[in-house]
């Protein structure tokens, strides 16, 4: 039988307690760690985690959980099967003055960007941004926000129809300005009450 995704969150939660304690946790630490209502469901998961044979207790015996076999082979075929999402980072490059090459063996994780639910990407259009290197074409990476500081890079939603792409600043009065980087355009000042932030720039991606 397959596991529902709240029993593959309560293994995680074994499996990673146990790599860092060395021993399983109690009923009450599962209750805490899991924001679990009551104990009675702990035991609830635990009792059906059993019968689909990924855990096995000792019977009156504290800390006693034991994940199976059966789990780890199942990360480890998982893992196997999913595409890597490092990227070997070998050294640093020049931008100025050529200088000594090096290696190095680093990577880069794109995990945290691609496994967070509230990432998402846009495709740029125009030129409002450009001296602060987001051009027409690229692609942003946008964690969903709704509240940002002065000078953040946010998607602005104005009266509600139109969103757009600047940094943001509070000014007196209640007034926002959306400032465009870009010394040709002039920034737009719109109520407060107007303007909803929709999230804020991670990252900027560009292919040539």
């Amino acid at each position: 039988m397959a596991l529902t995704k709240r029993q593959k969150d309560f293994l995680n939660f074994l499996a990673d307690f146990l790599d860092k304690k060395g021993f399983s946790p109690s009923y009450e630490e599962i209750a805490e760690g899991m924001e679990l209502a009551s104990l009675a469901t702990v035991h609830k998961h635990i009792l059906a985690l059993e019968s689909k044979q990924y855990l096995k207790r000792g019977f009156n015996q504290s800390r006693s959980l034991e994940i199976s076999p059966k789990y780890y082979a199942e990360q480890r075929q998982h893992h196997s099967a999913t595409p890597s999402m490092e990227i070997p980072l070998l050294g640093r490059i020049a931008a100025g003055l050529p200088v000594e090459s090096a290696t190095g063996h680093d990577t880069v994780n794109f995990a945290d960007f691609t496994g967070d639910p509230n990432t998402y990407a846009l495709q740029v259009r125009g030129e409002s941004m450009v001296e602060d290197h987001i051009c027409d074409g690229d692609f942003v990476l946008i964690e969903r926000a709704e509240t940002c500081r002065d000078g953040d890079i946010v998607v602005a939603l104005v009266n509600g129809t139109e969103s757009t792409l600047k940094r943001f600043y509070r000014e007196p009065g209640e007034r926002v300005r959306l400032q465009p980087a870009n010394s040709t355009m002039q920034p737009i000042y719109v109520p407060g009450a107007a303007v909803t932030v929709q999230g804020k720039v991670l990252a900027v991606l560009r292919k040539y």
